[in-house]
């Protein structure tokens, strides 16, 4: 799922629509609850989803050397354990 696509589902999530070249100015509503979302809006939301998935990412990071650590083990012996 792309971020325009993803942010449109986060905004409007019961809207159908279609758009073409990731290109907030082809999106064609065919079903929309309320006011269509702003470009403004989109980019926001964008911004937010992509600080989720750092987080998101960070968290993993963070869980994973946690986990290690408690089971004292390095990354590289870890992974000869499961290869």
């Amino acid at each position: 799922m792309n971020y325009i696509t993803q942010a449109i589902w986060n905004l409007k999530p019961h809207s159908e629509y279609t758009f073409s070249n990731n290109d907030y100015g082809t999106i064609e509503w065919h079903v929309l609850e309320g006011n269509a979302p702003t470009q403004a809006e989109i980019d926001a939301e964008i911004v937010k989803i992509k600080a989720a998935e750092l987080t998101a990412e960070s968290d993993k990071a963070t869980a994973k050397a946690a986990l290690l650590s408690r089971l004292g083990i390095t990354a590289d012996e870890a992974k000869l354990l499961l290869s």
